[in-house]
This record gives C-alpha cells, sequence and structure tokens, in this order.
C-alpha cells in the first residue's frame, strides 16, 4: 500500500464550493431524451451500496462497482429509457455488475487440478498452482513509465481531488475515513472519484 502524502485539508468553504460544482456536472441525455445528471443518482446512492454489499459481504468492492454503474450511466454505456423508476433500473444495473464480478472472482480463484494416475510428475493429488511469468525488463520499464505518467497526471488535480485520489485509490484508505479527514460527505467523495478519473482519462 503507497503511502499518500496530502495537501492540507481542505477548509469548510472549499468543501462547500466542491460539493457545489461536484453536482454540477453536464448531466447526459439516455433514451427518448432522458435527461440524468449526478443529482440524479446520488440520493440512490446510500440503497445501491447496501444491495452490493448485501451480495459481495466486502464494503470496499460494494462501493466500487456502485461506482462503475454510475461510470457506466454517465457515460452513456448504459442508457436509461425512463419505462420503469430509476431506481429499479439502477439495480438492474447493479446485479448485472455484482454478477460479472462475482464470475470474474471466481475465475480468478481457480486451480488447476492434476490427474495424479500414471504420471509421476505429480504433488501428491493435492493440485498445482499455475505461476505468474516474470515481466520482461521491457514490461518493466513500461509499467513504471505508466506510474511516472500517472503520478504526474494527479499531481495536476484541483487540491481536493488529488486528496481524494491520494486517500481512496493510492492509500486504499475506507470512505468513511476519507470522509473524514477530508471533511466532505460521501455523496461528495463518489462524485469527487467519478470527476478525478475523467480527468485522469482525458
Amino acid at each position: 500500500m503507497m503511502t499518500a502524502t496530502l495537501m492540507p485539508t481542505a477548509t469548510n468553504s472549499c468543501t462547500a464550493a466542491f460539493a457545489a460544482a461536484a453536482l454540477s456536472v453536464q448531466p447526459i441525455v439516455c433514451q427518448d431524451n432522458v435527461s440524468l445528471g449526478w443529482a440524479d443518482l446520488v440520493p440512490h446512492r446510500e440503497y445501491l451500496v447496501r444491495y452490493a454489499r448485501r451480495q459481495l459481504r466486502d464494503a470496499t468492492q460494494a462501493e466500487d462497482v456502485v461506482h462503475d454503474v454510475f461510470e457506466a450511466v454517465m457515460s452513456g454505456h448504459a442508457r436509461f429509457a425512463g419505462r420503469s423508476a430509476l431506481r429499479s433500473w439502477l439495480t438492474a444495473v447493479l446485479k448485472n455488475k455484482v454478477v460479472d464480478l462475482i464470475r470474474t472472482s471466481a475465475r480468478c480463484d481457480t486451480t488447476l487440478d492434476v490427474d495424479t494416475e500414471g504420471d509421476g510428475d505429480t504433488d501428491g493429488g493435492h493440485g498445482a498452482h499455475l505461476e505468474c511469468p516474470r515481466p520482461r525488463p521491457d514490461e518493466v520499464a513500461e509499467q513504471r513509465e505508466r506510474l511516472r505518467h500517472t503520478l504526474g497526471r494527479i499531481a495536476t488535480l484541483p487540491r481536493t481531488l488529488q486528496d481524494i485520489v491520494q486517500l481512496r485509490l493510492l492509500g486504499d484508505a475506507s470512505s468513511e475515513e476519507v470522509c473524514e479527514r477530508l471533511q466532505i460527505s460521501a455523496n461528495c467523495l463518489f462524485v469527487g472519484l467519478h470527476r478525478a478519473r475523467k480527468q485522469l482519462m482525458c
């Protein structure tokens, strides 16, 4: 886990300004001219996180998968047609994300079983684990360059977004810890992560 070096904690006025700016993200137009913005989504965040926690039994994964849902909506990859309640539709999108995450985790946790009959090269029938190949020197250099570039981009973010990224993403702190440290609400943290990731991807 990386150690985050934070800028001084934001003042209340700065936090209020950030919250106002966060919720003013340009809304998108979904199907049938239905317009959605962060102000429409954040009231459903706590409900969706609770649902995801029950399914995943992991608070951090729950928050991340709900953020993925909101990112999909705001990027236009998931389009709301307005033919059902917004919360019901968001829950359906979340269910699909949760299923995909569980399937991916199951594949990652699967080990290679070895048939020991008639084979002298076995480990006594206890199964074998595949070892990950060591990266080549050029791959290590490329990864270091990407890390350097990403850290440089983070340094260009507004101060509050820098702190959010350093604590939540680099420092792996919980949402509760980040909100307490920066004196912002969970909804502002959620929107801040979206804004930071969007700027870093530009």
